[in-house]
């Protein structure tokens, strides 16, 4: 697996690519969310749909959803990219409709796309708080201990 950074309209991507299936668990997208974070701060990954297994691709088999899971419980947001002609499920093509209405994840057809898909993406709008959980960036939360903000 082959992860590259780039920068496009100001937003840090990664950019992930390989021939072979290596993101197939909720932990490996975990590890890879937690790896292009700490080594370039970014918080957008483009994946080249051949390192996801095809059991990805078979909503039963709650991969997807797995995966997708982690990246937004970690304010991550992910382009999938690659030729998705061969899959016939309507399900699955509901599922890459409805992804691509979002904003934080998206199905696309080539990495140029899921890049530019991704730098125009908006934050989820919440950031790290002093005492460590999420709050709205407008500064309207709750202040335990009456801490300064």
């Amino acid at each position: 697996m082959d992860i590259e950074y780039v920068n496009v309209h100001g937003a840090d991507i990664a950019v992930v690519s390989g021939g072979k299936a290596e993101i197939t668990t909720a932990q490996a997208a975990l590890d890879l969310a937690m790896t292009v974070r700490y080594q370039a701060g970014a918080e957008r990954i483009a994946l080249d749909k051949r390192v996801l297994g095809e059991d990805f691709f078979v909503l039963s088999t709650g991969a997807a959803g797995e995966i997708l899971q982690k990246f937004m419980n970690y304010h991550v947001k992910a382009a999938i990219y690659g030729d998705y002609s061969r899959y016939t499920s309507k399900p699955l093509r509901d599922f890459i409709y409805e992804s691509n209405q979002g904003r934080d994840f998206f199905f696309t057809a080539s990495r140029e796309e899921a890049l530019e898909r991704l730098s125009a993406a908006r934050d989820s709008g919440l950031r790290a708080a002093p005492w460590g959980a999420a709050r709205p960036s407008n500064g309207f939360c709750e202040n335990p201990g009456n801490a300064k903000i």
